[in-house]
């Protein structure tokens, strides 16, 4: 019995010495920066220097660097952006380097499912890459730092900055083809859909219906080719209204459009209802 519980002091006294937390040697840091309106996500680990020279020893001039430690840096965009004249499609992309001594190569690859370097280099999967001049500092950065710099609505520079070495790469975002874009349809007034959504919510709601009959009725003359799902929300606004022929005329066009589409629901939905209403 002593025998056992003995044993079983030694267990639970392994299973505390194996749940010791202790700091990483390079901490993880997430950064989030809105650029105009693109959302940019930067994920890396970061390595100090405790000691050691870094550029051209640690980090050697020439071979491919992780810029970082640990798994690959991570760099996310929510719209394409532009680096380097090449555009970037939405997505995460991992950030490689090649440090020289007056000059570096800032690499964006396409695949960022690696821990550090990939095994083997794919040329096809750069998707950008930039050279950027070498800034000495006169005060050196203890700690491996990424930063997002000289920050406007159309442009952000990448800076990464350790020991008394700063470069850069820029990143460009579409910002102001978006904003034109959604001024051109503002100013241009509501769509199609937009009458048709309000005039659903609405019916929906039990809201006015003579409104809802003039959003749809504009929606329906906005469209080029006629919808029988517009028709249909005509129909209902009818209906509820009290007007029982401008419902069924619209649910007889529904139903033809429904029956030309082949939308079986729709055919049998305007069926039922003109049914209920009497229709001949």
């Amino acid at each position: 019995m002593r025998n056992y519980f003995f044993l079983l002091v030694f267990a639970l006294s392994a299973t505390a010495w194996g749940q010791v937390n202790t700091p990483a040697p390079s901490p993880f840091q997430k950064v989030e920066q809105k650029v105009g309106l693109t959302d940019i996500t930067l994920e890396y680990s970061r390595p100090s220097m405790k000691g050691r020279k870094v550029f051209g020893d640690l980090v050697p001039y020439g071979p491919v660097w992780r810029t970082g430690a640990n798994a690959n840096t991570k760099i996310t965009f929510s719209s394409a952006v532009t680096i380097g004249g090449k555009t970037l499609e939405p997505g995460t992309y991992a950030l490689y380097s090649k440090p020289g001594e007056k000059s570096w190569e800032i690499i964006f690859y396409s695949d960022a499912t690696n821990w550090g370097n990939p095994r083997q280099w794919d040329e096809s999967k750069v998707a950008a890459s930039v050279t950027s001049q070498v800034w000495s500092m006169d005060m050196p950065v203890e700690t491996f730092t990424i930063t997002f710099d000289d920050l406007s609505n159309n442009s952000v520079n990448l800076g990464i900055i350790w020991e008394n070495t700063y470069v850069r790469a820029t990143i460009e975002v579409p910002t102001d083809k978006a904003v034109m874009a959604s001024i051109d349809q503002t100013m241009a007034g509501p769509s199609g859909n937009d009458y048709y959504a309000a005039a659903v919510y609405y019916l929906q709601e039990g809201k006015d219906m003579k409104q809802a009959q003039q959003w749809i009725d504009k929606a329906i003359s906005m469209r080029k080719d006629p919808a029988f799902w517009m028709y249909r929300q005509k129909s209902l606004i009818h209906a509820k209204m009290g007007d029982k022929q401008g419902a069924i005329a619209a649910a007889k066009t529904s139903l033809e459009l429904a029956e030309k589409a082949g939308n079986k629901d729709y055919v049998a939905l305007n069926q039922k209802s003109l049914k209920e209403w009497g229709a001949k």
